[in-house]
């Protein structure tokens, strides 16, 4: 989906396109990861149905697509995260049938990883940790899919990809399947692609890990699915070539945009990863390139976000308002016929 209208009025000099992976089964990007983890560990003999618990930390959208995956298989599953992630994402694991455990918000992911692990050892040989951190299958997904769609469906011509990084899968395995991949038998089809990686300005982990300075108060943001507190093992620093620091107000603000000005609903990890898209393309030397942006889930599971407290206020003071002749509206608590 282009979008124009939020290039057009931030000085974009190129065009932007959001590939949108809130278009999968359970609407996000993790669908793709949580079927490769799965495949990936019943084809190495790892994990039986109706044996094996599955336990994972997450901070929500992976759980949902294992938590999915799961219960079509025969598997158990119990998810570890952050108890800032969303009631929505909670509700939704629970309908699938999960075991949802909360961590404490200070600790982000590492919190939830720690207790992932205690969960394990407790479980011993029928437990199984797919490990979405560390698991050559998540980047492995990306170089097989993700990254071809994109291709084709640019016609060969994307010269700049965006995304954001929780595991850092998406953003490894689309760059090393477009820039080519040696390790991996993948032939170079646009070496010069600039990739970009997105992440919260109030924790700036990958800045610091390729040498960059961090920038104001680090500490809790309100990106979710973003910013894991940690440098996942998967990323692969070295095909990414700019880190962008985007600060939480400023993803909940164009977040916002993205809804009322193209009608797009997203959560605000796509705020996040849009805003740091048009700073990027917004320079001089973007002049008519093409950048493909990653927007990671859809909207309606934030909800209780604190985005959208006045939207939740606004929804919740709406009130009903009378009908007109020939209904008597006194039969619908109103004082007088007509209301």
């Amino acid at each position: 989906m282009y979008l124009d209208k939020i290039a057009a009025a931030h000085g974009v000099q190129g065009r932007l396109v959001g590939k949108l992976e809130s278009m999968g089964p359970c609407s996000s990007v993790k669908d793709r990861l949580g079927r490769s983890l799965i495949d990936d560990a019943e084809e190495r003999g790892l994990i039986k149905p109706g044996k094996t618990t599955l336990v994972e930390p997450t901070s929500g959208n992976t759980g949902i697509a294992l938590a999915f995956i799961a219960r079509e298989r025969g598997y158990k599953c119990i998810l570890t995260m952050p108890e800032t992630m969303s009631v929505e994402r909670r509700m939704m694991l629970l309908a699938l049938g999960a075991e949802v455990v909360l961590t404490p918000k200070e600790t982000a992911v590492s919190g939830a990883v720690a207790k992932a692990e205690e969960i394990l050892a407790q479980l011993g040989e029928n437990g199984h940790m797919l490990q979405q951190f560390k698991n050559p299958a998540n980047p492995k997904v990306h170089r097989e899919t993700t990254g071809p769609e994109i291709w084709r469906d640019t016609d060969g011509k994307v010269d700049v990809f965006v995304s954001g990084v929780g595991t850092g899968g998406t953003v490894t395995g689309v760059s090393q399947f477009i820039k080519g991949s040696s390790e991996f038998g993948c032939e170079p089809k646009n070496p010069n692609l600039f990739t970009v990686a997105v992440e919260p300005q109030e924790q700036m982990l990958l800045t610091a890990a390729k040498g960059g300075d961090k920038i104001g108060e680090q500490g809790p943001h309100k990106i979710q699915g973003m910013g894991a507190g940690i440098v996942p093992d998967v990323i692969d620093l070295d095909v990414i070539d700019e880190i962008m620091p985007i600060h939480s107000d400023e993803a909940m603000e164009m977040t916002s945009k993205l809804w009322l000005d193209e009608g797009l609903p997203v959560g605000v990890s796509s705020g996040a990863i849009v805003a740091a898209a048009c700073k990027i393309m917004s320079r001089d030397e973007m002049k008519g390139k093409l950048a493909v942006v990653v927007i990671p889930s859809f909207g309606e599971r934030y909800f209780t976000h604190p985005m959208f407290n006045p939207t939740k206020v606004k929804a919740e003071e709406l009130t009903k308002v009378p009908l007109p002749p020939p209904f008597d509206n006194r039969e619908y608590g109103f004082e007088t016929e007509r209301g």
